[in-house]
């Protein structure tokens, strides 16, 4: 179930989008040079706004912050010529606070909301009569511009453009590649100490070490796509409901998987390695380490501030991400692909799904939107505002004054670095057990950068979400394929039969061929034994007769 709930959401790489676009309201005192700038929602049906500052005109605002403007008795004597007035949302619709802004003069319309930041919409009618610009402004936004400017405060509207690449993009990278390269390493170290373990017949360790690991067969693959494909879809029909459950786990899991990947450095301080007392605690019957259980709990603690503090932009996300990266590094650890047959049929599964749920699934809603993206960025009409925590996320770097708004965050989904991830693994533990000088492991790790680099260009180019896995798969796989077809051992490679056994041989001794031993001396020969004995009678070894010169040890 916890490598179940990792994919379910991750094979995707996207901005954030919404219906309405992001804008600037750059207000300043009358005369004055300087200002700030505030960030402001609205929709480009409505009107649109010049790209860069300079061009935009500075207009006096006027303060109805008491009203919602839904009535022609709330519209001053005197209009709004040449202003933008500045009222409350609520009681009618936006049509209705534009239209009456309009026709008593008014350049703009902001209107202040409580709420989350939504789309200023209308029908394509309305649009077409309305010319002025509307956007919403955040209510918290209102009282600082009451508090760092005067009555006679101006505004500028416009809208910036934003890099289509931003420099984030280089630390996704890194992180991604990086993540995936350790935990494929990781993860095929710690198949080969298992491997030493068997060759020194330390049987108890063997079986210790057995359980960490979990091999996938077909037929788990099947019951995983089933198990995505449910999942999603309730998530698209219940998130609200469904959204606080997912962040409980993700936190119980994260805690695990940084546990797992902190003891290896834990372990290596000599200090707190007395036990507790005896007890009949729970998980503290056995008494554990005090050193273990000081780092569970800084484990669970840092897993917990997270959770509370998740939705803090300014700081949140590096811990999100620092939880996320042992996660997947603790998976990669703990799955399996036991061949390369069984890593091409869950790329290619994932791979359909992927694509399925990205690109498919906005001709099968109502709402012509993805199912994957709503799911990945949270829908629009969800009361908690909550975002599922099984992505990567790095804040926009670029210097644009559009950082101030509500997306700031490049994602990266968890499964577009565990499913690769899981390949790249198998590749390292077939370079150790063929003695290939890592080859396979480096062909699949740059497969998986290209892959990447793939995602981010098309992203670019067609400015909407991606699924990443449509990328990465075909690289990965051809990568590694193409180095087993060069070095011809595709049939070792496809059904991982350059592997060792789990059980050892017994090992090879010679015998002299003349060695000598006297039957017991009640032993008498049976049937023709006397006259054609065979090589195993005692009659045979005590004549010295010729034998195999090598037997299997006892």
């Amino acid at each position: 179930m916890r490598s179940g709930i990792t994919l379910i959401f991750g094979a995707i790489f996207v901005n954030q989008q919404a219906l309405g676009e992001y804008g600037m309201a750059h207000f300043s005192d009358k005369g004055a040079k300087k200002g700030k700038d505030y960030c402001i929602f609205f929709n480009s049906q409505w009107a649109g706004l010049p790209q860069d500052l300079h061009k935009a005109s500075r207009l006096q605002i006027h303060d109805l912050t008491s009203s919602v403007l839904c009535h022609p008795s709330e519209v001053p004597s005197e209009g709004f010529p040449n202003r933008i007035p500045i009222v409350l949302r609520g009681n009618c619709t936006f049509y209705e606070k534009v239209r009456l802004a309009q026709i008593n003069g008014a350049k703009g319309l902001l209107i202040v909301s409580k709420d989350r930041l939504t789309p200023p919409a209308g029908n394509q009618s309305q649009y077409e009569e309305i010319d002025i610009p509307v956007a919403l402004l955040s209510y918290a936004d209102m009282l600082d511009i009451a508090r760092t400017f005067g009555k006679g405060r101006e505004v500028a509207l416009y809208a910036p453009s934003e890099p289509v690449l931003d420099y984030n993009m280089v630390i996704i990278f890194i992180v991604a590649v990086g993540t995936v390269a350790v935990g494929g390493y990781w993860a095929s170290s710690h198949d080969i100490k298992r491997r030493n373990m068997m060759k020194q017949k330390k049987k108890g360790a063997v079986k210790k070490q057995g359980v960490e690991t979990l091999d996938v067969t077909s037929v788990m693959i099947c019951v995983f796509m089933v198990m995505c494909c449910s999942m999603l879809v309730l998530l698209y029909r219940f998130y609200d409901q469904l959204v606080y459950l997912i962040i409980a786990i993700f936190c119980l899991a994260s805690s695990v998987g940084l546990y797992s990947c902190l003891w290896p450095l834990v372990r290596r301080i000599p200090l707190g390695k007395c036990r507790i007392p005896e007890n009949n605690l729970p998980y503290c019957h056995k008494r554990p380490e005090v050193r273990r259980l000081v780092l569970a709990a800084f484990c669970v603690a840092v897993s917990v501030t997270w959770g509370v503090f998740r939705n803090e932009d300014q700081w949140a996300w590096v811990l999100q991400d620092a939880l996320g990266i042992a996660f997947c590094l603790y998976m990669l650890k703990t799955i399996r692909l036991p061949t390369f047959k069984a890593c091409t049929l869950l790329l290619l599964v994932l791979f359909v799904y992927d694509v399925f749920f990205v690109f498919i699934t906005p001709f099968l809603t109502k709402n012509g939107k993805s199912i994957m993206v709503e799911v990945a960025t949270g829908p629009s009409n969800s009361n908690t505002q909550e975002k599922l925590p099984m992505v990567l996320k790095v804040p926009r770097l670029n210097s644009s004054p559009l950082a101030l708004c509500d997306r700031p965050f490049s994602l990266l989904g968890f499964g577009d670095i565990l499913v690769p991830g899981l390949l790249v693994a198998y590749c390292h533990r077939f370079d150790v057990q063929m003695q290939t000088s890592r080859i396979y492991f480096l062909a699949c790790t740059i497969g998986y950068g290209v892959g990447l680099l793939v995602t981010f260009a098309v992203l670019a180019l067609m400015q909407a979400a991606q699924p990443a896995l449509l990328y990465l798969v075909p690289c990965t796989l051809l990568s590694s394929l193409a180095v087993a077809l060069w070095r011809k051992e595709l049939p070792q490679f496809w059904t991982g039969s350059g592997f060792a056994k789990d059980i050892p041989q017994p090992a090879l001794v010679k015998v002299p061929i003349n060695c000598t031993r006297t039957p017991p001396a009640n032993y008498e020969p049976r049937g023709d034994e006397a006259t054609n004995p065979s090589k195993d009678s005692p009659l045979v070894l005590a004549k010295g007769l010729p034998q195999d010169k090598t037997s299997r040890a006892e």
